[in-house]
């Protein structure tokens, strides 16, 4: 089916974007990643990848045009595919542009009924920070109503559906509204904030922001309010015992600040029995270094209380329910077990661990030998489409690491050119990273085959849903010492279950056994890995 590509919006202010250059014409063929065109915005000139493969089948904006945002840019698809409806479509949105200059005549009494946005004033819309964002959360604002701006400030961290990205503000001027309070979510382009001269009108501008954003979101329907005051402390009653509750927003999410949030997840502590003393209750760093846990002790009664608690699915979580449940539904999982002898690997980490500045870990060796692995099947390392199977000859591997809203899948780039020590590296930091919600969209895209070791928590084997578009993903399990066999003889060793995950319309099960083969070539003998 043809995917269109509308115009898109590159950065917060910008209403319109002009095409520089293109790369590609039209009859070319595109791959996700290729550079399509330059587009041209109100503050740079900026690259604009494809995100889909097929034959670029239309450009709607030649070289040098001008277009507003959303304004179809191109169409891509399969080879000779009918694109006429999707042409048509953009007839109607074209009349009315035209006919709309027809308004202006209108008596004055209608001109006047729509509010003017004052001069000094500026929008900030919710900003489109991933090709796949539909809405965003906002985590935390850095500044209050009131607090100067300026340009390269940061203004809030948002949650998007793949990170948590700190936004910044690219005006200088005065806070003078938040329409987007900390823990609510609201679709792209609704109101998050207005910044402006300090003697601005509010009023009006918050009446022009609501008629300048179409879409009835959440923003919009509190643009007619006065900015929403943080929720007071209040206080929980047991056993005529009064404690103070931390302050939480309307959705029950309590409010912290991103520093709080990691300490207290490094302590253990739960954030919900920390009471706040930052800024209408939040809780920052000072709350959590001095915290002592003696709270929850007044909630408790002889005879025991049912607690529940209700947690807003973050945007992390709606789109792992979304892409997992697409994957399980639509590719055709099998699965093969294989048990390795670790023996080998084991004093293969302790002689590589002995020279000095260096450390690696099984999962290390696991990755490299995967790597190298799929180098030698391709069909493993490929992706499914309804008319062809792209192998790839390059190895990007997915690497799962378990954060609080779900999992991410950061991805370690040529994986099987890296030595183990790079691996380690990148894999790390990458971890680190994700906890901190601080990864980059561009760094969890384009794997093409995914691991999941669940083996440092103990777990011995497990299945997994395949991380899709790949065809396949591993998963490898907890080193476990028990009774061997070997020369026939009943022996003390050390084994590891891995089972992978297949997509049935792409890797037989004959090549998938194939591939674990080799894989257990490597790992049983990781020397060779070197060589």
């Amino acid at each position: 089916m043809a995917e269109v590509i509308n115009m898109p919006r590159l950065s917060d202010t910008m209403e319109e974007g002009t095409v520089a250059t293109w790369f590609k014409k039209v009859g070319d063929t595109v791959k996700e990643g290729d550079i399509l065109a330059e587009i041209e915005t109100d503050k740079a000139t900026m690259e604009f990848e494809a995100f889909y493969e097929g034959e670029l089948l239309h450009i709607g904006i030649g070289e040098g045009q001008t277009a507003p945002v959303d304004s179809l840019l191109a169409i891509i698809g399969k080879k000779g595919e009918d694109i006429s409806a999707h042409l048509a479509g953009t007839a109607a949105p074209t009349t009315e542009e035209v006919s709309a200059p027809a308004a202006v005549a209108a008596p004055a009494a209608s001109e006047t009924s729509t509010p003017v946005l004052p001069d000094n004033v500026k929008i900030i819309t919710m900003p489109r920070l991933s090709d796949t964002m539909e809405e965003g959360t906002v985590a935390s604002w850095l500044k209050k109503v009131g607090d100067t701006v300026s340009e390269g400030d940061i203004l809030a961290e948002i949650e998007t559906d793949k990170a948590t990205m700190e936004f910044e503000a690219f005006d200088n001027g005065t806070l003078l509204y938040i329409g987007i309070q900390e823990g609510e979510s609201a679709p792209v382009d609704s109101v998050l904030a207005i910044i402006g001269d300090k003697d601005a009108d509010v009023d009006q501008a918050v009446a022009a922001a609501s008629s300048k954003v179409s879409a009835p979101t959440k923003a919009v329907e509190q643009v007619e309010s006065a900015p929403v005051a943080p929720a007071p402390e209040v206080a929980a009653v047991t056993n005529s015992v009064a404690v103070a509750v931390p302050v939480q927003n309307t959705n029950g999410r309590v409010i912290a600040s991103p520093l709080a949030k990691r300490l207290a997840e490094e302590r253990g502590i739960q954030l919900a029995t920390v009471q706040g003393s930052g800024d209408g209750g939040r809780i920052i760093k000072r709350d959590i270094e001095n915290y002592q846990a003696t709270a929850s002790v007044a909630f408790a009664a002889p005879q025991g209380i049912e607690s529940v608690e209700e947690i807003a699915n973050s945007q992390m979580r709606k789109t792992i329910a979304k892409r997992l449940g697409a994957s399980k539904f639509t590719a055709p999982h099998y699965y093969l077990g294989v048990e390795f002898d670790m023996e080998n690997a084991m004093a293969f980490r302790s002689q590589y661990n002995a020279i000095p500045d260096t450390k690696i870990s099984f999962n290390d060796i696991v990755v490299k030998a995967t790597a190298l692995a799929l180098k030698q099947h391709p069909q493993v390392n490929s992706r499914w489409y309804d008319d062809k199977i792209v192998k790839h000859h390059h190895v990007h591997m997915g690497v799962a690491v378990a954060v609080e809203d779900g999992l991410v899948v950061p991805v370690v780039k040529f994986a099987d050119e890296l030595a183990l020590p790079q691996i380690g590296a990148q894999v790390r930091d990458f971890a680190g990273r994700a906890r901190d919600k601080k990864l980059t969209p561009a760094e969890m895209d384009g794997s093409t085959f995914t691991i999941s070791n669940l083996g440092m928590f103990g777990i011995e084997t497990f299945t997994s849903i395949i991380n899709q578009p790949n065809s396949a993903i591993l998963s490898v399990g907890a080193i476990v010492e028990k009774p061997v066999v070997k020369n026939g003889q009943i022996v003390v060793g050390h084994t590891m279950k891995l089972t992978l995950a297949c997509d049935h319309r792409s890797v037989d099960g004959a090549t998938g056994s194939l591939f674990l083969q080799t894989l257990k070539s490597y790992i049983e003998n990781p020397i060779t890995m070197l060589v």
